[in-house]
């Protein structure tokens, strides 16, 4: 499964990257990707103190990075990425998945909510306020 996965991504599944070659593939820097390194999202091989990355890992940068792009906390993107496992049935992966979306969303409609009433009445003092300086 790994394999097709790489194949897909036009990436041999053997194909090695230095962290520069995936700073520069994603447009992040070296000190994000050693910083998911830290959290436990990526895991290279060592060559003393040159960090070798493999499809795998790329291949978790990018659904980190996907994943960050959805607001999703570092905790949740490596629970989604940790559940995966190649030949596995990925039924209880998307069920999760599904669940953090629902739970992100309804956050998000909330926050927006919030935020239409507090323009709502920032527009209603602003128009106080005019009103009296109109009045001198």
């Amino acid at each position: 499964m790994e394999k097709a996965r790489a194949r897909a991504l036009n990436v041999a599944p053997s194909a090695e990257f230095s962290i520069g070659e995936l700073a520069q593939e994603f447009d992040v820097t070296p000190r994000a990707i050693r910083f998911y390194e830290d959290q436990g999202l990526l895991a290279p091989r060592r060559d003393g103190q040159r960090r070798i990355y493999t499809a795998r890992d790329r291949t978790r940068l990018k659904l980190t990075l996907r994943g960050k792009r959805l607001g999703l906390s570092l905790s949740e993107i490596r629970e989604l990425i940790d559940m995966y496992e190649p030949g596995r049935d990925a039924r209880p992966q998307l069920e999760r998945f599904l669940s953090v979306l629902e739970s992100h969303k309804t956050s998000l409609l909330q926050q927006r909510a919030d935020i239409e009433a507090q323009l709502t009445e920032l527009d209603a003092f602003e128009k106080r306020v005019r009103k009296q300086l109109r009045r001198g």
